[in-house]
């Protein structure tokens, strides 16, 4: 290939220092300039056009119960719902294009951190984290909201409660031992740790030594690192964007039904990237299904 000045390409390139890669683009861009044809996807069009596949995207964004999910859920919500298989990158070049994407948090470069450890294990029922937040009510003021997560499966548990002191704290515990284990007793939940903040509630006698009659070891995140409690950290996010925040609540058993229904709705229907794009039950039960086979 020559140009039009009869030297070849590569010396031309080679002299100016420049990618030949970059010549060929621009030559590329020019030519879809000239013949009106910019933005357009390069190569075949492949099972399903951007215009049909954009109107699929938003279907999926309409009816999904969540809002400001990103293009891997969609991707997958495509594969679940509609069976329609696509290239991740081309779920998102159509969303910026289209301006379908959810805002981000600019990211910053931080100082290293103190932790740098795996807060997941390969396993349900080996740690859990949990967490509090507050909610503003109409009549009931500032009320509080506490959960409980599994590491493994993202699975939560949550309770609403006026006064957030240490027995409210105590309350999705357990309701999750319960569930797991059938009852509250001694030494029942032996084997598992949790993991908390250094709050006033997970601090008190009451609550540490509740953990010590249920054989649950103490595991306090490191001052400072928010990092080790993860998992809770990320469903509190989860829990203001999806139900705190998205209207307003009369009183605090108003409240309590919102986030009882959700957190239903997410064990039952939130898609997590590292699960393989399944919900947290789907975790749990597949795991259990394993381990029957496996004994």
């Amino acid at each position: 290939m020559s140009t039009l000045l009869g030297a070849p390409l590569a010396r031309v390139c080679r002299v100016l220092d420049a990618p030949r890669s970059t010549a060929h683009y621009r030559r590329r861009h020019l030519q879809l300039v000239t013949d009106g044809q910019v933005g357009d996807r390069p190569g075949p069009v492949g099972a399903i056009g951007d215009d049909d596949l954009v109107g699929l995207i938003r279907t999926v964004i309409r009816s999904s119960p969540f809002a400001g999910e990103g293009y891997r859920k969609i991707r997958a919500r495509l594969r679940r719902e509609h069976s329609v298989r696509v290239s991740g990158k081309r779920v998102l070049r159509l969303l910026r294009r289209e301006g379908l994407l959810a805002p981000q948090r600019a990211h910053r470069r931080r100082r290293p951190r103190l932790h740098e450890g795996r807060i997941v294990t390969d396993a349900p029922d080996l740690r859990w984290g949990t967490d509090g937040t507050m909610a503003w009510t109409i009549e009931d003021g500032w009320v509080w909201v506490f959960d409980l997560v599994d590491h493994y499966t993202c699975e939560a548990w949550a309770h609403v409660a006026k006064v957030g002191d240490r027995f409210a704290a105590l309350q999705p515990l357990y309701d999750a031992v319960i569930d797991r284990h059938g009852a509250l007793a001694a030494d029942v939940a032996r084997g598992l740790e949790v993991r908390h903040d250094w709050g006033s509630q997970y601090r008190s006698h009451h609550f540490t030594g509740s953990l010590t009659w249920l054989g649950i070891t103490d595991s306090p995140a490191f001052p400072g690192e928010p990092e080790c409690n993860g998992c809770a950290e990320r469903w509190i996010k989860t829990l203001k964007e999806q139900c705190l925040w998205a209207r307003t609540y009369r009183n605090v058993d108003e409240l309590r039904q919102a986030v009882a229904a959700f957190v239903e709705l997410y064990n039952t229907q939130w898609l997590i990237e590292r699960l393989g794009h399944r919900t947290p039950k789907e975790t749990y039960q597949q795991w259990l299904a394993t381990q029957e086979q496996a004994a």
